[in-house]
């Protein structure tokens, strides 16, 4: 598969788990799948800023318990901003962007065993 074609693969299966997970009431609130294709852009898009500034102060996230604490942290950080630049998506709060977060996670996690399982690869 195309790099292009797995790039907006990728995009449309993040934007579906923003909508699954906005359905299930989790934190995150997306209006529409525009607003979840838009916002799961935002997303990977912050979230490769915050990665490289924290490799430019040379902070790593090492594994375990704590990388996945501080993991878990960026993550939310992440929807927090993204928040601000998505007017379809709305985060309660610190404490729903750490639920969503790993609601995301697992959602994403599912999701790819199922595509895994039709023989689809993202």
């Amino acid at each position: 598969m195309g790099v292009i074609l797995s790039a907006i693969l990728v995009v449309i299966v993040a934007a579906v788990v923003l909508m699954i997970v906005s359905r299930l009431n989790l934190g995150l609130s997306v209006t529409g799948f525009g607003a979840a294709i838009i916002a799961a852009i935002v997303i990977a898009v912050v979230g490769a800023v915050i990665m490289w500034l924290l490799g430019l102060l040379n902070i790593t996230i090492g594994g375990g318990l704590l990388g996945l604490i501080v993991f878990l942290i960026v993550a939310a950080v992440v929807l927090m901003i993204s928040d601000k630049f998505v007017p379809g998506m709305k985060v309660n709060g610190f404490g729903g962007a750490i639920i969503a977060a790993i609601a995301i996670a697992v959602v994403y996690w599912l999701l790819t065993l199922l595509l895994n399982a039709l023989n689809i690869t993202i």
